[in-house]
């Protein structure tokens, strides 16, 4: 039953890695168009240039989730590396339990009223040629803290079922979690 939960959220977490790639690719020709409208025509557009940043939000406001269940966030992994898989396991439920999901909730219901404030103002870019409604890309700062705590909610059964397979497998479970980050950097 966990491993179909797991797969569930890893498959939802492909998706959203893809969807992030191709918002990065629209951010990369925003940059080159800004870029070569700056330097060969010595015409800007500051449009452009927010919507490089509002781009730029949105990749690292999402990748967040996409980056937990990948495995690719921030952690001391000289200390990590050399413990057990059922310790590794053991940290980061604690450590999603403990810290990731007090400190979500905290930013999600946090930003609420500053989300709701820019938009019952109407907030614009105070710069002339900027972008209408920011309160859109401020709104993605709750939603993307709830995401990140649905992806959570993954990361902590595919820990369990690590835990799960090394403690029913004794050592395998180690051999077991190499290979599935093997083949998970091997994967397109």
């Amino acid at each position: 039953m966990l491993d179909r939960i797991e797969q569930f959220y890893m498959r939802i977490n492909r998706v959203a890695g893809k969807i992030l790639s191709l918002v990065l690719i629209l951010m990369i020709a925003n940059v080159f168009w800004d870029v070569v409208l700056r330097y060969f025509f010595h015409n800007s557009s500051v449009g452009m240039q927010e919507m490089e940043w509002h781009l730029f939000s949105v990749i690292i406001l999402c990748g967040m989730s996409v980056a937990l269940l990948d495995e690719a966030h921030v952690r001391v992994d000289f200390l990590y590396e050399r413990f057990s898989v059922k310790t590794k396991a053991v940290i980061n439920i604690i450590g999603t339990v403990c810290f990731l999901l007090p400190l979500a909730l905290l930013i999600l219901f946090g930003s609420l009223e500053f989300v709701e404030d820019a938009y019952v103002m109407h907030e614009i870019s105070e710069d002339p040629g900027g972008l209408p409604y920011r309160w859109l890309i401020k709104g993605l700062i709750p939603l993307s803290f709830a995401a990140l705590i649905f992806c959570s909610i993954g990361y902590t059964v595919k820990n369990i079922n690590l835990y799960r397979s090394a403690r029913g497998t004794g050592g395998a479970g180690e051999k077991m979690s190499r290979q599935n980050t093997a083949e998970e950097e091997a994967a397109p």
